[in-house]
């Protein structure tokens, strides 16, 4: 999870993760939905697709992208914000 507030306008968070298959990201997707939901946010909007490699959720403040680890090491949104404060890094 990456702090973005400091260097964007559009958001304060970035989570970005890998699934390795599809029926993992369309699991971590739908539990990330369940659970934000739950805790009254709002998902705005949802873009990519499983098939893609790429699926975004967007909750406003907090952007989720979930990644195929080939379309992870392509986008390097890693890298793409190193200007940005890591909140929590899981490997």
């Amino acid at each position: 999870m990456l702090d973005i507030s400091d260097v964007c306008g559009f958001a304060d968070y970035f989570v970005i993760c890998s699934a390795d298959s599809g029926r993992q990201m369309d699991a971590i997707c739908q539990d990330m939905d369940k659970e934000l939901t739950g805790e009254g946010a709002t998902l705005f909007h949802r873009e990519g697709t499983i098939d893609s490699g790429w699926v975004l959720l967007d909750f406003g403040d907090v952007i989720i992208h979930v990644f195929s680890p080939l379309q992870r090491e392509y986008y390097r949104l890693d890298q793409m914000w190193e200007k940005a404060t890591p909140v929590v890094r899981i490997q």
